[in-house]
């Protein structure tokens, strides 16, 4: 007989607001922090969106005025569901959101900043960096925030008003949190066009 796929079912809500790159760089930047963490990563060095990184990642930042930042929160209507379930929440919204960063990136000639995470787009372990060949899907492959150093927990909690939640008991939080971004230099952005 075979297993019966759970299914979940959830609510999300995404909140966005703007910042200057350079006070985004002098609050949130934690490079020498976030960079251990990094290294205890089993992705470390492995995949294209991860450190070590071959360029100056502030200097690259600073040809941006303004980052946009998105956070979307995922709340799941039921409760005791295992955390080794995330996935089933994190990937739609995911590809939902970056997506929408990958539009707005040529829109507003910007760089886009996805989730952290593994890849959506390589089986696990075939990255093309393994064989120091270039990815395979650059036009949908973006960075993480938390790759160049920046501090999503601080973010989380003085710009969008509430903490990331982390699982201690096998179980997922009361709610999940994906933080991603677009720098760009354009005047504003518009959130009603976007739809987030």
């Amino acid at each position: 007989m075979a297993e019966q796929e759970m299914k979940f079912t959830y609510q999300v809500q995404d909140f966005t607001v703007t910042v200057s790159t350079e006070e985004y760089i002098r609050r949130y930047s934690n490079s020498e922090c976030f960079i251990k963490y990094c290294k205890e990563c089993r992705n470390y060095g492995k995949v294209w969106v991860c450190p070590p990184f071959s360029h100056d990642t502030m200097a690259e930042l600073r040809q941006y005025a303004n980052l946009f930042l998105v956070a979307t929160k995922i709340i799941p209507d039921e409760k005791k569901i295992p955390f080794s379930e995330v996935n089933r929440f994190f990937r739609p919204e995911r590809l939902r959101i970056e997506k929408k960063l990958r539009d707005m990136e040529i829109t507003y000639r910007g760089k886009a900043f996805a989730y952290a995470g593994s890849c959506l787009y390589c089986p696990e372990g075939t990255c093309s960096r393994l064989d120091n060949q270039p990815c395979r899907h650059p036009e949908l492959v973006r960075p993480s925030l938390e790759s160049y150093g920046f501090d999503l927990g601080k973010t989380a909690s003085e710009l969008f008003g509430f903490p990331l939640l982390w699982s201690n008991d096998g179980y997922l939080p009361e709610y999940l949190t994906l933080i991603c971004g677009l720098f760009h230099n354009a005047e504003n952005i518009c959130k009603n066009k976007l739809k987030i």
